[in-house]
């Protein structure tokens, strides 16, 4: 299948690919590691209140497990449109084309977006309390930074797929939250 397309998802395209997809498979690519590395001035964050998204950050010897989509065949072009609209709306991801391995062994070759960490967004190395604090209370064009975060971290667990980082930010965020709504008497 010469024309196959496939992308490699970490974070929302595991939850919302919003493409046609044929298959998909959990995958893990090398060298890189998944990240609240961006902040967020759109979609989940504003240019005055920037939440945090996640992004793929070069990490030599690490490794990020996420989801390799097979792209519904006639529609790879149409999904290239879309991702870039979606992904590429600040220019701090950049589009790569990276070897991700399959569950089962095999090797394809999937559209990925690594963050650019010479772009002004790029925020890598925050502690993760820092990243709670920002997390929990940030809203952008797509909703709250906390549903995001959830949404990543429900379905990784679902998979299967371990994180640690999200799995202490869920947390982390949820007792914020909570702590928001508290009734001071």
């Amino acid at each position: 299948m010469p024309n196959t397309m496939w992308v490699f998802g970490y974070g929302s395209l595991i939850w919302n690919p919003e493409f046609q997809v044929a298959e998909h498979h959990i995958a893990r690519l090398a060298d890189w590691r998944r990240s609240f590395c961006m902040r967020s001035i759109h979609h989940r964050g504003s240019v005055n209140a920037p939440g945090l998204v996640l992004a793929l950050d070069a990490s030599a010897g690490a490794s990020c497990d996420g989801v390799a989509f097979r792209v519904a065949p006639g529609a790879e072009a149409e999904t290239l449109h879309l991702l870039r609209e979606r992904e590429l709306i600040s220019s701090a991801y950049l589009e790569r084309n990276l070897v991700v391995t399959l569950a089962n062994g095999a090797q394809v070759t999937a559209l990925a977006f690594v963050i650019d960490p010479d772009h002004d967004q790029y925020c890598g190395g925050l502690p993760l309390e820092d990243q709670a604090q920002i997390i929990a209370n940030a809203v952008g064009g797509r909703g709250r930074n906390r549903d995001y975060l959830n949404a990543t971290a429900d379905h990784l667990a679902q998979l299967g797929i371990e994180d640690p980082d999200l799995t202490w930010l869920s947390i982390r965020v949820a007792a914020l939250a909570e702590d928001d709504n508290a009734v001071v008497t």
